[in-house]
């Protein structure tokens, strides 16, 4: 029903500015001279005259002048080569409120806009090419954006072409993983946004839980394609993202109690990635082992060692290092020294140890090839650690293999510089008891990789 409007004599003595005179104008029958039917209705009469607005339809007057002075759009209706002279013009893929919050807009600048209906407003101020009020939805659903509806965002938000929403959404994801892909959102979206969510090397969450959620996913894409929720099905729903789950990033103990009896890897994928986890040397496996989370920027390293030397034995003991570093960084590996013997593979064990605390904040039992050359080789966490600016830390590697190379005149300081950030200082002290040799002059354990 039509809002009951003031009297229409000298109303326009009422009014002390042109905002507030075309404010009046909004949604009135005074000097109209087109009228839109908005939204999905049952069919209409084609008789003469115009037929009366069908259930879930509303007949909204216009003003021809003041919608083409908002919307290219508009005026290419109205005044185009191919434009309209009906009186009347349907509108059957817009809602009615979106329609007249664009409407309230063109008329007096006014934003009317809230959880129900940003969405449908956001579609139709693209579709009606108004930049202004496409912002201002875009701003709405930005400081509405929680790790609850962080899906449902990002999809709208790749489906409308908002690049600063969805990397605004991505950014939230990223912070809080478990809270996003717990909620309904989540299984809701399509297959190439799963895609480029399991792509990102900066989710905070266990790679077991993530496959727990794709399998969740793969579910309901069964059932949104009404195919049987079978093994086979799921594995075909998901297609190449299945190759983005990170499984060497898993314990042995959660690839068994959940991929590997999922049903969606194949048996030979299942053994397979059983002796990546137990045998060394690893056979290859088709899937990233490159660690989640917090790896923001780009990969950087150190080398505490200035010459290479042969040769270092090993018979157990570990290597350590004691090191303290100046700001907070994340570590996701070691470089290691290997063979003087030509290509050969080693069994490690490397750890962070907080010093003080005498605990283990990350290890990683696994293996490495080499090919006889004085170069480092490349042995990572399965998680990145968080390193603290002037905590003491122990790095540690045990070895088993043959005598290595290793390194020598070593530097008590490191620093990192970088273009883009601010410089990143490691200072390194020899650590208590037998260590295998190593020291800050010589020994293992040359290269520590990091994320600033």
């Amino acid at each position: 029903a039509m809002l009951q409007r003031e009297p229409l004599y000298n109303w326009q003595a009422t009014k002390g500015s042109l905002r507030e005179r075309f404010a009046f104008l909004f949604s009135n029958e005074l000097l109209s001279d087109v009228h839109f039917v908005v939204g999905k209705g049952s069919a209409r009469g084609s008789g003469g005259g115009a037929a009366p607005p069908g259930p879930g339809q509303q007949r909204i007057p216009a003003h021809r002048f003041v919608l083409a002075a908002g919307s290219a759009v508009f005026d290419a209706m109205f005044n185009g080569g191919m434009a309209t002279t009906s009186a009347e013009i349907e509108l059957p893929d817009v809602e009615p409120a979106a329609f007249l919050a664009l409407l309230r807009f063109l008329y007096s600048d006014e934003v009317q806009i809230g959880p129900e209906t940003v969405m449908t407003t956001l579609y139709t101020a693209k579709k009606y090419a108004v930049p202004a009020l496409e912002a201002h939805c875009v701003d709405f659903l930005t400081k509405h954006l929680r790790a609850d509806n962080a899906f449902m965002l990002l999809t709208q938000a790749r489906l409308f072409d908002e690049p600063q929403l969805a990397s605004l959404c991505l950014d939230t994801i990223d912070k809080s993983t478990m809270d996003a892909i717990s909620a309904e959102g989540f299984t809701d979206i399509d297959i190439d946004t799963l895609c480029a969510v399991l792509e990102r090397d900066t989710l905070s969450i266990r790679e077991s839980r993530l496959f727990g959620a794709v399998v969740r996913w793969a579910e309901a894409e069964c059932q949104r394609q009404q195919l049987p929720v079978t093994f086979g099905n799921k594995q075909k729903v998901l297609g190449r993202a299945l190759s983005l789950i990170r499984f060497p990033l898993m314990t042995i103990e959660e690839f068994a109690a959940g991929p590997a009896q999922s049903g969606i890897l194949s048996d030979r994928e299942v053994v397979n990635l059983f002796l990546h986890f137990t045998v060394n040397p690893k056979p290859k496996v088709d899937y990233i082992d490159r660690p989640r989370c917090c790896l923001r920027g780009k990969e950087c390293s150190i080398n505490r060692f200035q010459q290479v030397e042969s040769r270092w034995g090993y018979s157990g003991t570990s290597d350590r290092i004691r090191f303290t570093v100046n700001r907070r960084i994340s570590i996701v590996g070691f470089g290691l020294y290997g063979s003087i013997h030509g290509p050969t593979d080693y069994q490690v064990n490397i750890q962070i140890i907080d010093y003080e605390k005498n605990q283990t904040l990350g290890q990683n039992d696994t293996g490495f090839s080499c090919d006889g050359t004085a170069s480092t080789f490349r042995v990572m966490f399965k998680e990145p650690i968080e390193i603290l600016p002037t905590v003491c830390y122990t790095a540690c590697a045990t070895l088993k293999g043959p005598d290595s190379h290793y390194g020598t005149k070593g530097l008590k300081k490191v620093i990192h510089e970088s273009p883009t950030a601010s410089k990143t200082c490691f200072v390194f002290y020899s650590s208590p008891g037998n260590n295998n040799g190593t020291s800050i002059e010589d020994g293992q354990i040359p290269e520590i990789i990091f994320y600033t």
